[in-house]
């Protein structure tokens, strides 16, 4: 089959395709995506040897030249749809036979035709990747007819219309057969086995075919903006905690890594402006007297890094459970720079879990152990902040020290219990340091059953709503 060409974008920036390539990486910044000026001068050479060619080639050409990061992709490929579609309008083909949709009718009429059209297609072709325009036109005509792709509630609705049409459930039950037709009436476990796979990656790939055209004629129709705001993946480091799906967070997990490192080499670049520490008035007076009273050499203070220990008291129900999570995987990778770190878990009571998180530990495997094994709730299950500082104190009495920093992690959410603000100030005074991460939006706090308001008067508390303004903070409290 031969490659697919890319037409330019129509309508054409002020300043032509190079205005175009321009609009394109700042709507990566936007996204929060890293391009800078080299990157930009390096996309626009790799546009003007690869050309418009190959719409796939481009893609991957452009990919080298801007993105830094693997975890980054997924957000790279949604604006690249939005930016350099595939088609325009109603064309469903877009080399030089291209034809409009008119010409294929306004879709088909009979949705169990089309359904049979569509499992004899993805059954008779061994591969989605050798199949020719058929499948892409027959994904414009489902959508045409079905997507409803000019409606306000953005292109994730229209997509559910048009796979709700599909019956994908019930076609992936047909396919799965078609495939194991040619094996008899008792196929191998292995053939099976083969014909799940292929179906279901038959199926996922055709879901996604439909998203990507559904967002493709969203654009046109309401502006790339409207697509940008509901249909694009956010980068793992911006989705909110308390919004994260499975995926996500376990997304989440793996930038921890890379964060951790972002931190220690600031932590490390502050030491080192910092190593020559401040001015010593005393000696560098006395040293003067040398010199006839003129300060020519002066002296400086040998500077005392601080690694104090580190307490943290984490709240890990349900409703915060992610954050409290990806939070003790930060912490955890960050030990070293403390010359103490201790773990203590609460739901409705507390309990000491520093020895599940050695330095050998598997992190994901440690916070799943927590909820199991653990003694963090003694009642209903439900946040008691109150009774978990209470039990904190009372079961730890000399866990923190002048040479501690606190670290509360959680939503303040109190299920309208007595929230022991006393006990709380107690810990503040007894720490060196403390403060109090909540994931929550600032604008929510104090609202409902929340506490913080009140937590808030005795402890400096920081919002961290997603991993991004989480590490910033961190960096900000990092000992230096």
């Amino acid at each position: 089959m031969p490659p697919r060409r890319l037409r330019p974008p129509q309508p054409l920036a002020p300043h032509g395709i190079p205005g175009h390539l321009v609009e394109f990486v700042e709507a990566l910044r936007r996204q929060g995506i890293s391009v800078g000026p080299s990157e930009t001068v390096d996309a626009g050479r790799v546009m003007a040897v690869l050309g418009l060619g190959d719409r796939e080639v481009l893609r991957e050409g452009l990919a080298c030249a801007v993105l830094r990061r693997p975890d980054h992709r997924d957000t790279y490929d949604a604006m690249f749809d939005l930016f350099f579609p595939a088609a325009l309008g109603g064309k469903t083909v877009i080399d030089g036979d291209a034809a409009d949709s008119d010409e294929h009718g306004t879709g088909p009429e009979d949705v169990e035709a089309m359904r049979e059209a569509l499992l004899k297609l993805l059954t008779d072709n061994p591969d989605l990747a050798d199949l020719d325009e058929r499948l892409a036109a027959m994904i414009a005509q489902i959508v045409e007819s079905y997507g409803r792709y000019n409606s306000s509630r953005g292109p994730s609705y229209s997509s559910y219309q048009a796979l709700k049409a599909m019956s994908l459930d019930d076609l992936e039950g047909r396919l799965l057969a078609g495939l194991l037709a040619p094996y008899g009436d008792e196929p191998t476990p292995s053939q099976e086995q083969i014909a799940k796979a292929l179906a279901t990656q038959r199926i996922s790939q055709l879901r996604k075919m439909v998203e990507g055209e559904t967002k493709r004629r969203t654009a046109e129709q309401l502006g790339r903006e409207h697509v940008q705001m509901y249909g694009v993946p956010q980068l793992a480091e911006n989705v909110e905690f308390l919004r994260a799906s499975g995926e996500q967070l376990r997304q989440m997990r793996r930038v921890v890594a890379p964060l951790a490192r972002t931190l220690a080499t600031r932590l490390a670049a502050r030491r080192r402006r910092a190593r020559a520490g401040e001015i010593d008035m005393r000696k560098t007076l006395r040293k003067s007297m040398s010199t006839g009273g003129v300060p020519i050499d002066v002296v400086l203070k040998k500077p005392h890094p601080a690694r104090p220990e580190l307490v943290v008291l984490c709240d890990v129900s349900g409703s915060v459970a992610g954050f409290s999570n990806f939070t003790l995987m930060l912490v955890h990778a960050l030990r070293q720079q403390f010359s103490r770190v201790r773990v203590f878990a609460f739901i409705d009571t507390t309990d000491e879990v520093t020895q599940l998180f050695g330095p050998d530990a598997d992190l994901a495997v440690a916070v799943q152990r927590i909820t199991r094994e653990a003694g963090v709730y003694t009642r209903d299950g439900h946040s008691d902040y109150g009774n978990a500082f209470t039990s904190f104190v009372h079961k730890y009495p000399s866990a923190l020290s002048p040479r501690s920093s606190l670290l509360v992690l959680g939503d303040g959410r109190n299920n309208y219990r007595n929230p022991e603000t006393e006990l709380l100030a107690r810990m503040v005074n007894a720490s060196r340091h403390a403060h109090w991460l909540n994931p929550e939006p600032r604008h929510l706090w104090g609202s409902g059953d929340s506490a913080t308001p009140r937590y808030e008067d005795i402890i400096t508390m920081h919002e961290c709503r997603s991993a991004k303004q989480l590490a910033a903070v961190i960096d900000q409290l990092l000992p230096v």
